[in-house]
């Protein structure tokens, strides 16, 4: 074209999450039985959604006004049981204009990165969940600042790291985090957080805090929400209902802004991301609708109990299979459905493979892995794709130097599961002998 129309920051939209779908699916033709451990999508994973909120869903789909417009911040009613809740247990006080929904969380983040001044950085979690990382990257037209989360202490944040990247770079306005976190599961305990929230406050910046999964923790772990640490530091809290009820085709996700009168720039920064979802009018209204009704339905704590007890005995299965692989870092999950896994420094090299029996499929993923720059735990998910079946994701796609992969707890079937995460770890340990 006669000009450049490609935004300089394009290049760090990535999502290897999906990427890897389509490596997968390629396989699948070729003849490999694929087992899908890459998505956070419990209904895919055959998730069962249980009849009294499909009725729920169904009610508020016979009422004429869940097919029309909402106001841009929501529906009132919902907003406000939302506020309610966040100020029984809070030490912030929000009111329902505090609240704005989304089309999911992704449209959330999109808005918040999008709006923020080009020259203002907000440092995330290393390693950290692709949306966050490569919006915040491509707002700053530039490789994300990131504070490095420590797999020798529980995938736990930093803290002397966080500092550093605060203090030597003045561009940094805010920080990111998730909690309980993704790629990792990990749960931060409250001194931790509250750490976080005084370099926040020391260095006048601001929070965005990510608590999609505050919900679903187990293994005895504990943390507290943002609304109980943050103080009168100004922070923007992310939440949604994709993996809690679970619902994520519903696309509905929403912020809540603590302390937005304390500062004026974050004020007009919180108005710009509202006049901003103004433009398309509001987000979906069914959703919003039902949200109140199922969350206070008498079998709701029972039905998220039942979940969590489910991803809590995979978090040990999963962990027992791969604690004793020589040349891993491996942590339990206690937060959310992942689990991630790092490889030893240096363990990894361009030698290393896997047999595969198909010939097609072998002829294929040479073909991948030989591509130039493809780092070396790409590789080896290649290989374990290729060899067994199992599609993870790569560790360095998010936003680490770290080398590793995630996977998910979703798998329903505990034999198929153990089946799962067994033959994973024989294929480490073959992959890491081959060379």
């Amino acid at each position: 074209m006669r000009t450049d129309i490609v935004h300089t920051g394009a290049g760090e939209l990535t999502y290897e999450i999906r990427n890897i779908v389509a490596v997968g699916e390629k396989l699948q033709s070729l003849g490999i039985n694929t087992y899908w451990e890459n998505i956070g999508d419990p209904v895919v994973k055959g998730e069962t959604i249980p009849q009294w909120m499909k009725e729920i869903v169904a009610d508020c789909a016979m009422q004429d006004a869940t097919y029309g417009y909402c106001p841009t911040r929501g529906v009132l009613a919902t907003r406000e049981f939302i506020a309610a809740e966040v100020n029984k247990r809070g030490t912030v006080r929000i009111t329902p204009d505090d609240i704005i929904f989304f089309n999911g969380l992704g449209d959330a983040i999109n808005k918040v990165f999008t709006m923020l001044k080009r020259t203002a950085r907000v440092v995330v979690p290393s390693p950290s969940y692709t949306t966050h990382s490569s919006a915040e990257a491509a707002h700053a037209e530039d490789r994300p600042v990131t504070y490095r989360l420590d797999p020798d202490n529980h995938w736990f944040p930093d803290l002397d790291d966080l500092e550093k990247r605060i203090k030597y770079n003045p561009a940094v306005a805010g920080i990111l985090i998730i909690n309980p976190d993704n790629p990792t599961g990990a749960v931060y305990p409250e001194d931790i957080l509250r750490g976080m929230v005084a370099l926040a406050k020391q260095y006048d910046l601001f929070i965005i805090c990510d608590e999609v999964y505050q919900n679903i923790i187990y293994n005895g772990t504990s943390t507290k929400p943002m609304a109980e640490v943050i103080g009168d530091v100004p922070c923007i809290n992310m939440r949604g209902i994709s993996k809690e009820m679970p619902w994520p085709g519903s696309r509905c996700g929403w912020i809540e802004v603590y302390n937005g009168h304390n500062d004026p720039m974050f004020e007009k920064y919180v108005t710009s991301i509202l006049n901003g979802k103004m433009l398309e009018v509001c987000s979906t209204t069914l959703p919003q609708t039902a949200l109140p009704r199922i969350m206070q339905h008498p079998e709701y704590q029972n039905h998220l109990r039942a979940r969590i007890a489910r991803y809590e005995k995979h978090s040990n299965i999963a962990y027992d299979c791969l604690k004793e692989v020589d040349g891993l870092i491996v942590n339990r999950t206690n937060g959310a459905f992942y689990m991630s896994v790092a490889f030893k420094d240096g363990l990894l090299n361009s030698k290393q493979t896997l047999p595969i029996a198909i010939s097609e499929v072998r002829d294929y993923v040479e073909g991948l892995v030989n591509k130039p720059d493809t780092a070396f735990d790409k590789r080896f998910v290649y290989y374990l794709l290729g060899a067994t079946g199992i599609c993870v994701v790569p560790l360095s796609s998010f936003a680490t130097p770290m080398q590793g992969f995630r996977i998910t707890l979703l798998e329903r079937n505990e034999e198929k599961f153990r089946m799962i995460f067994q033959n994973m770890a024989d294929a480490i340990r073959a992959y890491l002998a081959s060379a």
